[in-house]
């Protein structure tokens, strides 16, 4: 027996210089708005979808399929869908595989996210190569360009948004066995919980902080060494939460920071941020790790990077790890301190395990 499907509604998305892509909707039927980006991974859209560094931003799905294998519910990043809207070349209504427990569609109207399919993805990814990230629209109840384009104005810049408040929690909570080894205060501006998870796997007892928080507060809890998150936003626009880094950097004890943790990390000591042309957003980009000289494949997702030149003048600041796609700064380390931290994902979900190790050498640190 053939099955129908319903015809899908028409959608446009609009970016922000002009162009144009018209396409169907998926998930919720409205109107979106945030900054365009892509992402280049085949595998892990749950995962991409619930990370909460990709608050304020419609993902640009590069893998054709996106859907096929529905949603599981333990394979979450955080407490809710965080992308702002999703873009991709083919939405699956239906899914194959039998632990999941519903469709991407019923997931996204749930929780809310307006999307695009049947566009042309690999023209999209091009064009945001080209011309660099920018805001973008998605309506599937507008269908009126210029009316999209007059929306689209009043949408802030990423360059300049602080974000990490929308996302980190409010009231701390604890993670893992209160009978651990070690005791770890994570500052969350974001955090991903495969990073709880892959501190409570070595043996740590986590309490996680919101950035709002003080050091007072955070050494109260009498830690053995401290997280720095992941998160979304401008670090740049982060004043408090670097003068938060800068203190906790100044107590001795060791600190490991991802993505935007390190990011403030670079920030507390003086190093400037910049926002980036397209970023870096994948599950394959090449790292290599000065220190031991091996190359490492992460994942990453981030759309800011560390100032190359003023770490090279900074005699207390060393380079450990650099991309070996556009020579970015992808780790430092404080020299005469246990204070490190990396630019891409090392608890990956998804991605390759290749960095797992960092994990490692900050427990042992602590001890």
């Amino acid at each position: 027996m053939q099955i129908k499907y319903a015809a899908k509604p028409k959608a446009l998305l609009v970016l922000e210089d002009g162009k144009v892509f018209e396409g169907k909707a998926a998930g919720k039927i409205g109107t979106t708005t945030g900054e365009i980006c892509f992402n280049t991974g085949m595998t892990g859209y749950q995962e991409i979808f619930t990370d909460p560094s990709y608050f304020g931003q419609i993902v640009v799905m590069a893998s054709s399929h996106i859907g096929n294998y529905g949603i599981e519910q333990t394979e979450v990043e955080s407490a809710g869908v965080k992308i702002a809207g999703m873009v991709c070349k083919k939405f699956n209504n239906g899914y194959s595989r039998p632990r999941a427990q519903k469709s991407l569609q019923t997931y996204f109207e749930e929780n809310g996210i307006v999307s695009i399919s049947d566009v042309d993805t690999r023209a999209i990814v091009r064009h945001i190569r080209d011309k660099g990230a920018m805001n973008c629209i998605i309506s599937s109840e507008i269908l009126d360009a210029k009316e999209l384009q007059e929306k689209l104005k009043s949408v802030p810049s990423m360059a300049g948004l602080e974000l990490s408040s929308k996302v980190s929690t409010k009231t701390p909570y604890f993670f893992g066995n209160e009978n651990a080894k070690n005791k770890v205060a994570v500052i969350d501006f974001g955090v991903k919980t495969n990073i709880l998870r892959c501190l409570a796997e070595r043996d740590c007892y986590l309490k996680v902080f919101p950035q709002t928080s003080t050091v007072k507060e955070v050494l109260e809890f009498n830690p053995a060494g401290i997280m720095l998150s992941n998160g979304p936003g401008d670090p740049g626009a982060m004043p408090n939460e670097t003068a938060l880094v800068k203190e906790l950097v100044n107590t001795g004890l060791p600190v490991f920071g991802i993505c935007l943790g390190h990011q403030l990390l670079a920030e507390s000591q003086g190093i400037s941020t910049y926002k980036m042309h397209a970023g870096h957003r994948g599950i394959n980009h090449p790292v290599i790790n000065n220190i031991s000289g091996k190359s490492e494949i992460t994942s990453q997702n981030h759309g800011f990077t560390v100032n190359a030149d003023e770490i090279a003048k900074n005699p207390n600041i060393e380079i450990t790890h650099v991309n070996l796609n556009d020579r970015t700064i992808e780790g430092i380390r404080l020299k005469g301190k246990k204070v490190f931290s990396v630019q891409y994902h090392p608890e990956a979900n998804p991605g390759p395990y290749d960095s797992r190790y960092l994990f490692n050498d900050f427990v042992t640190s602590l001890n």
